[in-house]
Parts: structure tokens; sequence; C-alpha cells
């Protein structure tokens, strides 16, 4: 059996046009079947055990990285504050004045003053404060 040119075009025309029809018509039933179980209280259920262990990983990095941040903050903040109270020598004034109110008044007060925390340690240098300066043009340079 010999098979002509215009039948073997014929048959691949035939064949092309099978093909590209069941292609289209198998792609389009499974995208209406997608579309129809994404719509689906099913799909979120698996979706949530799908994603599950990726969130469960998010929310152990996260408190790792807080618990982190916590202890080096507040290991910063009470570095600094260990500083400040050496410079300003204000445990030392509150454990002699712990006895006597008005005198541990006194000294709270003149430490809270910049001008005169300087009085109540001999190391620190002056801090008085000075005048402070105006422009007489209101704000423009």
């Amino acid at each position: 059996m010999e098979i002509t040119a215009f039948e073997l075009l014929g048959l691949a025309l035939f064949w092309s046009f099978f093909y590209w029809f069941l292609s289209h018509f198998i792609a389009g039933l499974s995208r209406d079947a997608w579309v129809e179980y994404i719509r689906s209280p099913e799909s979120d259920e698996m979706l949530l055990e799908a994603l599950n262990p990726i969130v469960n990983e998010i929310e152990d990095r996260m408190h790792d990285k807080l618990e982190h941040f916590q202890k080096s903050f507040f290991g910063s903040l009470g570095a600094a504050s260990k500083k400040i109270d050496e410079a300003t020598g204000q445990a030392t004034i509150k454990a002699v004045t712990r006895d006597n109110p008005l005198l541990g008044f006194v000294a709270e007060y003149m430490m809270k003053r910049g001008g005169l925390g300087s009085l109540m340690d001999p190391k620190s240098p002056d801090t008085a404060t000075s005048k402070p300066q105006t422009n007489p043009k209101l704000g423009l340079k």
C-alpha cells in the first residue's frame, strides 16, 4: 500500500488537529479540576499541613533571634548603667546617704542637675551649663 503526498498531508493535518483539540480539552479539564479543588476547604487543610514545618522553623528562628537580642540589649544596658554609676559615684552617694533621707534627697537632686553633679564627684570636671546661643534671625542661617 502506497501513501500519496496528499494522503500524508491529510493524515498529518488530521492528527495535528486531533492532538491540539485533545491537549486543549485535557488541559481545560485539568485546569477546571484544580480550580475547583483550590476553592474547596480540603485544599486549605492540605496547604496548612504542607507548610506547617516551614512555619515552625520560622517561629523557632525568630524565637532564637529574639532571645539573642534580649540578652545583648539588656547586657549592654547593664554595662552602660554600671559605667554611668562608676562615673557619677551614684552608688557611693546612695550608700552614704541611706540613713539620712533628707541628705539623700538633696544628693539626688544635685546628681540630676547637670551643673551640680561635679560637686559630688571630685574626679569629674566641672560641667556647668552655659547660656545657649541665640540667633537674631529666628532660625534662618
